[in-house]
């Protein structure tokens, strides 16, 4: 008689344990899983490749708000941003790491208005003005007004804009600075950063990757666009538009005609190179991938055609149809959002919604490594996420022209993009983040 309850308690152990393998194998909710096809002798996913770096933010960013600010500032700054969103943050970081390097007080930046953007140009109006003062604190003075004695003045302009190599802040702006009180400049372009000294370097990352956030309003509405991606996802920075084209001055033979109408409509005084000019331009990575050309690389990287996808990108994109038909899971802000809300917005603020699923995003791939792309890696990067790559075109016009196609072709970039990612390639631009080996 005692034997009869120990087979329902047997069943329960048993039940009990399955249920347990099950949920231990199950996937996690939150990682890209990517199976690659049976017979397959490369892994699992470009994901799981075993990385040999790991970038970190250096610890003389970290610890640069040691070094006390001089007792008495030599001025006024006041950094003018140009062009998009993420181009106008570049200037701003670059910015502030001037101004602390010239010892100067800094004055909110001024975002000059693009043509497409009929908001307000206020650094207030897409960030957080009160949160860049708190986490600048110890790194430089910033101030929301000037003094009284210099309010009413327009500051004296230093054009550096196009200045490069070895232009010298302190040799060439200092004088200015000192004599004018009050002064504004865009950075000099392709400058190295790693001639600042430490102090002015570590203001720059910390304005750059710790001291900006969207204002409230932009956040919430970033918020509600990423909730409305179904996870998980993979953020997808896709450049392929007719200005974007004609500016990279590569030729296209199998675009369709209204796609080659609206590139010759862009080029304006660029003109395409040709022969072997061309060759060389493309062998070099110059030219965009086209989303046919995303697509075979996604598909060598073993990414399942039914991956969600966020197309992180701007209006305008030419030839989706041959990404859609295959990658089918795409999903758009203009889908996304409330139409209302989405015909109000442009180009910046666009790119702000943007940028913050694309930091935030499971996993991030990039055809191109413009301003945007250079921001969200290293973002992800401080935010430790690692899932991040930029496809080669330099090595995809390289195998191409080799003659490699098919399977062969889908290895060879595999084994490119492998090592890319295992040391990190991308991940972070070195001005403010040191690579540990694993």
């Amino acid at each position: 008689m005692i034997g009869s309850p120990v087979k329902p308690l047997f069943v329960f152990v048993l039940t009990f344990s399955l249920l347990l393998v099950v949920i231990l194998l199950s996937p996690s909710p939150h990682i890209l899983q990517i199976p690659f096809p049976s017979g397959s002798s490369v892994g699992s996913d470009i994901w799981s490749v075993k990385r040999i770096v790991e970038w970190r933010p250096c610890k003389w960013w970290l610890q640069g708000h040691l070094t006390p600010l001089p007792a008495k500032t030599n001025g006024y700054i006041r950094v003018d941003c140009y062009g998009g969103l993420n181009q106008m943050r570049r200037d701003l970081c670059d910015g502030v790491g001037i101004a602390r390097l010239l010892n100067a007080t800094l004055v909110l930046p001024k975002f000059e208005v693009a043509a497409y953007w009929n908001e307000s140009s206020g650094f207030a109006d897409v960030f957080d003005v009160d949160y860049f003062i708190q986490k600048m604190s110890g790194y430089i003075e910033v101030v929301k007004e000037l003094p009284k004695d210099i309010a009413s003045k327009e500051p004296f302009k230093v054009d550096c804009s196009k200045r490069k190599g070895q232009f010298d802040y302190i040799e060439s702006v200092l004088p200015s600075l000192l004599e004018h009180h009050y002064i504004s400049f865009t950075p000099a372009m392709s400058q190295r950063r790693d001639r600042y000294p430490e102090f002015a370097r570590a203001t720059l990352c910390q304005a750059c990757y710790s001291a900006i956030r969207l204002t409230s309003s932009l956040e919430k509405k970033a918020i509600e666009l990423f909730d409305a991606i179904p996870k998980p996802f993979l953020s997808l920075h896709l450049r392929f538009e007719p200005d974007m084209v004609a500016y990279s001055q590569c030729e296209y033979p199998n675009l369709s005609p209204s796609s080659i109408a609206a590139i010759e409509a862009a080029r304006v005084d660029r003109k395409p190179w040709t022969g072997e000019l061309a060759q060389t331009w493309r062998k070099r990575g110059k030219c965009p991938l086209t989303p046919n050309e995303t697509v075979l690389m996604l598909q060598s990287l073993n990414i399942p055609t039914s991956t969600n996808i966020y197309l992180a990108a701007g209006d305008g994109l030419m030839e989706m149809e041959g990404f859609t038909s295959i990658y089918t899971n795409v999903f758009t802000k203009s889908v996304l959002l409330n139409q209302e809300d989405f015909t109000r917005m442009h180009g910046n603020t666009k790119a702000a919604l943007d940028y913050h699923v694309s930091i935030n995003s499971d996993a991030y791939v990039a055809t191109y490594f413009g301003n945007m792309d250079k921001i969200v890696a290293a973002m992800r990067t401080y935010k430790q996420m690692h899932n991040t790559l930029f496809l080669s075109r330099k090595a995809f016009a390289e195998l191409t022209s080799q003659g490699l196609e098919g399977a062969e072709l889908k290895k060879a970039l595999w084994e490119v993009h492998k090592s890319d990612f295992a040391i990190g390639r991308g991940f972070a631009l070195p001005d403010c983040f040191c690579e540990f080996e694993l």
